[in-house]
């Protein structure tokens, strides 16, 4: 059996950091991370609705109008 090697300990050291270390622990990886894909799914949740057949209020803003798209017309 031979020692681990430089690579080998570089690995170990990593996923000790990862898992042991102080913000990094992997409850605290783990959260953010399903709190990110919470926010997402709620992002598309509220894209917007698609605009109401409901009659407009006329204001001074509206501007009521018809436009006929006849191909004779020159």
């Amino acid at each position: 059996m031979h020692a681990p090697g430089l690579m080998q300990l570089l690995l170990i050291l990593v996923v000790v950091v990862v898992l042991f270390g102080g913000r990094g622990k992997l409850s605290g990886i783990m959260t953010d991370f399903a709190q990110g894909i919470k926010g997402f799914k709620k992002g598309l949740e509220d894209e917007p609705k698609a605009p109401s057949d409901a009659p407009r209020l006329n204001d001074e803003k509206t501007i009521d109008a018809s436009v006929n798209k006849d191909k004779t017309q020159a």
